[in-house]
């Protein structure tokens, strides 16, 4: 590492702002991360709590009746019907109608295996790479590798009204300096908190931070070639930008009617994700402006899509989100964002395909479905295939940290070189595993 990084890195490791050209600076002080050229700019994670049923969504199973494997549970298929989008054929339930129309812009992972069968550990790999340990989530390691697009908002954002499981480890940047963890924003009249000055309190505030700059000035003048304090100056202008830039990117009042109709804004609708419309039309004007890794959480850890005992729980957590999720893809395409930005769907794992208690499903880690689209992905493709009742992947199966190498991959990042020595070893995402899936790639 270098001794301007390494100036860098011990400065921001209290801080809880991206600053737009510092972030670039971190990044430029590791070429050595990159990898091909990058087919994607920024990454948009949505999130969905709980562990959704692949066998009622995205890989419909309609197996008949009988017992399953172990000779105990009887065997449950698709409770919602399914249909075929009329470009691409893939497959996908009644839940997500809206979702079905666009598939042919998706790439759907049927094949995943997940890194653990209990919900905290689950959501911890799919997040960090580890279902055991404390570590950096993706969307901090990005924001390491990569910097921010953006001199007057975070790198990485996360979109969260309940917090899933694993807490706030799912957007901590761990051993990482603090300045790379995720910023919360919290959907209604205060997404973040503390942010805005009172008006009572701002010609105080403008006297203050004009004193302060001078100090700062004078400071620095005194101190040749102190590229740490330039950094720190620049960090608590940053901050300053940012309350005036994040309530701009946060106020819809602007958007057309044929927008909020698109992502369904002004829908009725019921359940823990009931503004993951408001998540999603967010998360495009903040990819717009330059955030480079945004999640979106639609549910927390009660209620969620943890359906032990009726399946028909998944029907108003699939209402929610159908709609808005399907417009986010249409309104990048059509704003020419999507090609640039990676959109990656996922939970921590599927659902058995017998049945447990009346009509639910249990825990199940061997097989479920995720899907990515823009940012160099196959468009319309389906990956990995498995069994007729939805238990075992019998034909290419995809770990966690092959899909975190691929999307790092797609961002130009060689996952084998992004690492951050802690504790006297070289970490990174994808720690000693990972492989890149050509065949997701376009």
């Amino acid at each position: 590492m270098t001794s301007r990084r390494h100036a860098l890195r011990s400065l921001f490791g209290s801080s809880l702002l991206m600053p737009g050209m510092l972030s670039e600076l971190l990044a430029d002080g590791v070429p050595a991360v990159r990898g091909p050229v990058a087919k994607a700019k920024r990454v948009i994670m949505i999130y969905a709590t709980g562990g959704v049923s692949h066998i009622d969504t995205f890989d419909p199973k309609s197996p008949e009746k009988g017992r399953d494997g172990t000779g105990k549970d009887k065997l449950m298929g698709n409770l919602f019907g399914s249909a075929r989008n009329p470009r691409c054929g893939t497959e996908v339930s009644d839940l997500f109608p809206r979702l079905r129309e666009v598939m042919d812009e998706v790439c759907l992972v049927r094949s995943m295996n997940a890194s653990h069968f209990d919900h905290s550990e689950a959501t911890l790999g799919m997040h960090t790479g580890s279902p055991t340990f404390a570590r950096p989530s993706m969307g901090s390691w990005i924001s390491y590798g990569m910097g921010s697009m953006s001199r007057d908002l975070p790198a990485f954002v996360v979109i969260a009204p309940f917090l899933p499981y694993g807490g706030t480890q799912v957007f901590a940047s761990d051993f990482l300096p603090a300045v790379h963890q995720g910023t919360r924003v919290i959907p209604g009249d205060n997404p973040i908190a503390n942010l805005a000055t009172p008006e009572s309190a701002k010609p105080l505030h403008a006297g203050e931070l004009d004193l302060v700059a001078r100090l700062n000035a004078k400071h620095l003048s005194s101190r040749e070639r102190d590229t740490a304090l330039a950094a720190r100056v620049e960090s608590f202008e940053t901050a300053f930008r940012m309350q005036r830039a994040a309530p701009e990117a946060f106020d819809l009042s602007g958007e057309p009617a044929h927008i909020r109709k698109l992502y369904g804004l002004d829908r009725k609708v019921k359940g823990p994700g009931a503004d993951f419309a408001w998540q999603c039309l967010v998360a495009r004007r903040l990819a717009e402006r330059g955030v480079r890794f945004i999640e979106l959480i639609d549910t927390g850890s009660r209620p969620n899509w943890d359906s032990h005992g009726e399946m028909k729980e998944h029907a108003d957590l699939a209402a929610n989100v159908d709609q808005p999720t399907a417009a986010l893809l249409v309104d990048l395409k059509q704003r020419g964002l999507l090609d640039e930005t990676i959109v990656l769907w996922a939970t921590e794992f599927g659902r058995t395909p017998g049945r447990e208690g009346k009509n639910g499903r249990g825990h199940h880690r061997d097989c479920f479905s995720v899907w990515l689209a823009g940012g160099g992905f196959k468009k319309g493709h389906v990956h990995g295939v498995t069994d007729e009742i939805g238990r075992y992947t019998i034909e290419n199966p995809v770990e966690v940290h092959d899909l975190h190498a691929t999307i790092l991959h797609q961002l130009g990042i060689n996952h084998e070189k992004l690492t951050f020595r802690h504790a006297g070893r070289d970490f990174r995402l994808t720690d000693v595993h990972g492989r890149i899936v050509e065949d997701l790639l376009a």
